[in-house]
């Protein structure tokens, strides 16, 4: 069977590898599940809302892929050690982990009190790092691997954002220091910050932020936004062994939006095409044309 995902990577790149994904359960966390699944990979997909997650296992295996869901809540240090614990113990060798579980709500930091605060962040720093240290210290440590940390276009701060700007840049620091430290045991450690993505998460803000939403491709050098496909084909280079020698970095995948002043107007964009190789791609509400 061919698999519908089409992945710009050959078909057996992951064969028989073990790839857990944190938040699998809808956006690029999906995607990747999906081309990862595409690619030969036994994928784990991990996320809170256990009906989400299935839906998603059941996409992948009426694709012709493999995959299964735990249900978890990755802010919880016991919760991620007996859920890591439950993973290897049917899956010993983790050859991989994407730190894809993220969330935060749009606010000014005078708008934002010591309960949001800490909610952000523990989803957004503690929880990668709780997922990360427990594969680590339960499978990598002797196998080695490779993880990536999904982070955000935090450089020159995140206003509206404070809190997930924060938590992000942290899980960068993170990613450098975990990168030297287990190094000796075969393990990379990289991250990618995603800029403005067409995803499912673009509609759960609130209404007044839709003109904010649609004018968002005028700050993008490129003139368009991102895809979900673009995230996860970066993210499978990264835990591939063409990445052998890659470790501590973070690559940024924003059109390049988060180079140069942003005070320079930007001129109309030719000849950037997206590339969307994910077959099940639902474009957000948002961008859907009201006359259609």
């Amino acid at each position: 069977m061919t698999h519908p995902y089409q992945s710009i990577y050959r078909s057996d790149l992951f064969q028989d590898k073990v790839v857990i994904v944190t938040g699998g359960g809808s956006g690029i966390g999906r995607c990747t599940a999906h081309e990862l699944a595409s690619l030969g990979a036994q994928v784990i997909i991990v996320g809170r809302k256990q009906e989400k997650l299935d839906t998603v296992v059941a996409e992948i295996i009426k694709d012709g892929g493999r995959a299964e869901a735990f249900s978890c809540d990755i802010r919880d240090e016991e919760i991620v050690r007996q859920t890591v614990k439950d993973i290897v113990s049917r899956h010993p060798v983790i050859a991989g982990l994407v730190n894809n579980a993220g969330g935060q709500f749009p606010a000014p930091l005078t708008g934002i009190n010591q309960k949001g605060w800490e909610t952000v962040v523990r989803t957004n720093l503690t929880g990668g790092f709780l997922m990360a240290k427990e594969v680590y210290m339960q499978s990598m440590n002797k196998h080695g691997g490779s993880i990536v940390n999904i982070v955000a276009d935090m450089w020159g701060g995140m206003p509206g954002m404070g809190h997930s700007g924060a938590a992000r840049a942290g899980m960068v620091n993170f990613t450098q220091t975990a990168a030297v430290e287990w190094a000796a045991s075969g393990v990379r450690v990289n991250a990618v910050a995603p800029g403005w993505v067409a995803t499912s998460g673009m509609d759960t803000y609130p209404p007044a932020m839709k003109p904010w939403i649609l004018g968002l491709k005028d700050a993008i050098p490129l003139k368009r936004m991102g895809t979900e496909a673009e995230i996860s084909s970066v993210i499978c280079f990264l835990l591939s062994d063409g990445a052998a020698f890659v470790s501590g970095d973070c690559l940024r995948i924003d059109g390049a939006a988060s180079q140069g002043g942003r005070v320079v107007p930007l001129p109309k964009a030719t000849n950037s095409e997206s590339y969307n190789g994910f077959h099940r791609a639902v474009t957000p509400k948002i961008f859907e044309d009201p006359s259609s």
